[in-house]
């Protein structure tokens, strides 16, 4: 009887204080040691000799277990009333306190002002890719507010990544990018959602993700992935910022063909032929290029979410960092467009 009710104790305890499956699982297995095997007058039974120890060795692991486990509560219940997070949850489209304080500056801003922030903290965008490019739109949509941010990559944190991909650290080298990168938008900013893909984006499950959000941003640093990045985008309809470096040049457009716009495709209707263009890995790039090309991607993405300024729909901007040369040509869609001539 005392098994059984010391069980229904620990289940219900843990339950309350938010344990965890494998908690739990550990707290009934230490019980079952204590009561079915080690129990005083059950010393005879031959399960004790398998698990070693003794009545008393057993309850001394319980009892400093405990404590450690209740320190581990009231310090976590201490952190929560220090923290300015531990107020009650704002409804959804509101803000708490600390929250106008964080985004006071962008409030500021006419074009953006209380309306414009709460479009961000509404938003949902995909970014692909997580290196140089994805470094500082990432960090940038975190700190602008953005609600939902998605991002999908599957390669690992190397050391010669951390010349210019300033979201990851010496720290976190042999980590998956995606995993690196949560850690330090949720660092900077505890009030959004982040959504991590560790996984290759496919011709299977693209067009369906960038379905899931209002818009997408493509870092990568391959010229398949950017043309399935924007077949997907044209067939879910929605619109796609797209950077790219090398070296000391970079560029970023709007491409969003439901609202006439060209795609990405209609711009470069076929990819230049293996080697033509190196990677970076290859030919070698600036730290800053990137950051500068990111930092734009995530102004344009600011302005789109909130419907401030002029966007890049329908242009292309070139930037030319070796010279401090920046120009912006326009850009058409094509009607025979492989991807988007059909809309």
């Amino acid at each position: 009887m005392i098994g059984l009710l010391g069980f229904v104790a620990i289940w219900g305890l843990g339950r309350r204080l938010g344990w965890g499956e494998r908690w739990l699982l550990a707290a009934v297995v230490w019980w079952a040691l204590l009561m079915l095997v080690h129990l005083p007058v059950l010393q005879e039974n031959p399960l004790a000799r398998l698990v070693g120890g003794d009545f008393q060795g057993w309850g001394l692991f319980g009892i400093l277990a405990g404590l450690a486990l209740g320190y581990s509560v009231v310090l976590r219940v201490l952190r929560r009333q220090k923290s300015p997070e531990a107020g009650p949850v704002a409804p959804a489209g509101t803000f708490r306190e600390v929250e106008l304080q964080r985004y006071s500056r962008h409030i500021l801003l006419r074009e953006i002002g209380g309306a414009g922030q709460k479009r961000l903290k509404a938003a949902r965008v995909l970014v692909v890719g997580a290196g140089g490019l994805g470094s500082p739109v990432l960090l940038y949509l975190a700190g602008a507010g953005v609600g939902t941010i998605g991002v999908i990559d599957d390669d690992l944190v190397e050391g010669s990544n951390l010349q210019r991909q300033v979201i990851h650290t010496d720290q976190r080298i042999g980590m998956p990018k995606v995993f690196s990168a949560e850690f330090a938008m949720l660092a900077l900013n505890p009030f959004i959602e982040i959504k991590a893909y560790n996984r290759r984006l496919e011709e299977g499950n693209a067009a369906l993700l960038a379905a899931e959000y209002d818009l997408v941003l493509d870092g990568s640093d391959s010229f398949d992935t950017r043309y399935l990045v924007n077949r997907a985008c044209v067939a879910a309809g929605v619109p796609l910022i797209s950077g790219a470096i090398t070296q000391w040049e970079g560029q970023l457009g709007l491409f969003h063909p439901a609202k006439g716009a060209p795609c990405y495709a209609c711009v470069f209707p076929v990819p230049p032929a293996p080697g033509l263009v190196p990677t970076c890995a290859e030919a070698g790039v600036a730290a800053p290029l990137p950051g500068i090309i990111g930092a734009m991607m995530a102004m344009e993405a600011v302005k789109w979410i909130t419907g401030a300024g002029e966007t890049l729909t329908g242009r292309l901007m070139i930037h030319d960092a070796l010279y401090a040369e920046t120009r912006v040509i326009g850009v058409k869609r094509r009607g025979d467009c492989a991807v988007c001539g059909g809309h």
